[in-house]
């Protein structure tokens, strides 16, 4: 076989790869936007978790009603209130946040916070 007839049987092997390595390429760019989504979704959950206990903690010194005020701040934080608990002086509350489903991902994130006063300073 001369080189040329070699060189001309091969021509064109590399097209099934390049369309393998970009179909993977685009499949882990998908996979890697997902895990940013969600990671993102629960920063938001904790974030409005965190301020939603803040304000029921302040609304209770001030003699309001703690869980409209955590629902309140939820809700402007686009997350909403699964449940508000009132033991003593501190507000515990659990919000979820709707995010995103790729391949039927199951459930949504939900972040727990709880605020109240400290404790009297140690000695």
């Amino acid at each position: 076989m001369s080189p040329i007839r070699a060189v001309q049987n091969e021509r064109g092997s590399s097209a099934p790869f390049a369309v393998g390595a970009l179909g993977l390429l685009l499949f882990v760019g998908a996979a890697l936007g997902v895990v940013g989504a969600v990671f993102v979704a629960h920063r938001t959950a904790q974030s409005a978790a965190d301020l939603a206990a803040l304000a029921g903690a302040d609304a209770l010194q001030v003699s309001g009603d703690a869980c409209a005020a955590a629902a309140t701040i939820t809700d402007r934080n686009g997350a909403t209130l699964e449940s508000c608990e009132i033991a003593g002086e501190d507000v515990t509350v659990t919000v979820r946040v709707e995010g995103p489903r790729w391949l039927g991902q199951p459930g949504d994130p939900v972040a727990k916070a709880r605020a109240g006063p400290t404790g009297p300073p140690s000695s």
